[in-house]
């Protein structure tokens, strides 16, 4: 049940020969980002369990879940986009449908990164679990 946008980064993600490849590219997703305003970077709005800075905050519009996130760790703000990617234009009600780690383990993320990535990888996928649960 993933987006297209997601689609598009998961067959790029196959086009692409090597990990190190895959890494630059989630770099280059990263940068391609809008950076959030300053100002939401509060602590509301921080994700605990990253080792890396992490804010996100969501847009929910007429029942359709968006959010804008933020990083100080280059990789980890291409991590988020990569989940905007999966999450953003889903209705709030089928966020939770997601089966996030299986999609991620479409693009090998799950052997790739480091155990403290990982980790930040999923309070990331909490926290939008949650903001999408509260919003209904």
């Amino acid at each position: 049940m993933a987006t297209a946008a997601f689609e598009d980064i998961a067959d790029t993600f196959d086009f692409l020969d090597d990990w190190e490849e895959r890494y630059r590219h989630v770099i280059e997703l990263g940068r391609a980002m809008p950076p959030m305003d300053e100002a939401l970077c509060v602590p509301a709005t921080k994700v605990d369990g990253c080792a890396s800075q992490v804010w996100i905050m969501p847009r929910i519009e007429a029942g359709v879940f968006d959010f804008q996130g933020e990083s100080d760790a280059t990789i980890v703000r291409g991590l988020i986009a990569i989940l905007h990617a999966l999450y953003s234009g889903v209705p709030v009600g089928q966020v939770a449908q997601i089966d996030a780690q299986a999609e991620l383990a479409r693009l090998g993320l799950d052997e790739h990164l480091s155990s403290q990535r990982s980790n930040g990888l999923r309070a990331m996928i909490q926290r939008v679990r949650t903001l999408a649960a509260d919003a209904q």
